[in-house]
């Protein structure tokens, strides 16, 4: 099994860097399987999004997903609104906000983690209100540009909301992190959206933090039998 764990590419028509990166990375490795542990998109207005940068991420990982590469997909903060119809689209499966998994022969609990971020009052209560299907459902009722100048003003708010919060705030909670684990009976997690990758050694396991992308270079986690791998390459 040769299978790659990647989040935080955060697409949009301004980051054609990060897109025909990806498109290299799947052409080249022509992984068994692909993991997207949410943010695959900087903004996702529904299913329905018919944008050139939309189409163009269905076609590539649907050519992917044909080819016998099996994809799993979570939602992010910044594509909550990312749903069955895409991953039916694309020939993916579409993850839960937290999902088990077997990873290198270990129970592995895999997410996007912006759930395990509870020191982030405001951010959860936001999360909550996104995250209702109600909510939801009154947004994709109105047309798609009306999404869109939402999405981009939501994005505003978010930049502002975050430029006055402290870093640990904005970082995961170590006992959100340890009671996940416990509760799931998983000696590992992978999950990406704090942007700070690394691989911390924990009383119950490991935890495996993705990195994001830039037009500089971008992160994936390799799994190969029981080998994984974090791994940071140039994007040129």
């Amino acid at each position: 099994m040769h299978r790659l764990f990647i989040s935080d590419l955060h697409l949009s028509e301004e980051t054609p860097k990060i897109e025909a990166a990806l498109t290299h990375l799947l052409a080249e490795e022509q992984p068994d399987s692909l993991v997207i542990l949410g943010d695959l998109f900087e903004a996702w207005v529904g299913d329905d999004d018919d944008a050139p940068l939309a189409n163009r991420l269905r076609e590539l990982l649907y050519r992917t997903s044909q080819r016998g590469c099996e994809i799993a997909i979570a939602r992010g903060n910044r594509d909550f609104m990312l749903g069955q119809r895409f991953a039916t689209d694309v020939g993916a499966s579409l993850l839960e906000d937290e999902t088990l998994m077997t990873i290198s022969g270990k129970p592995t609990i895999v997410l996007h983690g912006d759930t395990l971020c509870t020191d982030d009052r405001d951010y959860q209560q936001f999360r909550a209100m996104v995250h209702d299907t109600g909510w939801q459902a009154e947004m994709m009722a109105r047309g798609l540009a009306e999404r869109r100048e939402l999405a981009q003003q939501l994005r505003a708010l978010s930049i502002d909301a975050a430029s006055n919060k402290p870093e640990d705030i904005m970082d995961v909670n170590g006992e959100a992190v340890s009671a996940l684990m416990t509760e799931s009976g998983a000696t590992l997690m992978i999950h990406g959206h704090t942007h700070r990758p690394d691989r911390h050694v924990l009383p119950a396991g490991e935890r495996i933090v993705l990195g994001d992308w830039n037009d500089t270079s971008g992160w994936l986690l390799r799994e190969r039998g029981e080998t994984l791998t974090l791994e940071r390459f140039i994007i040129h």
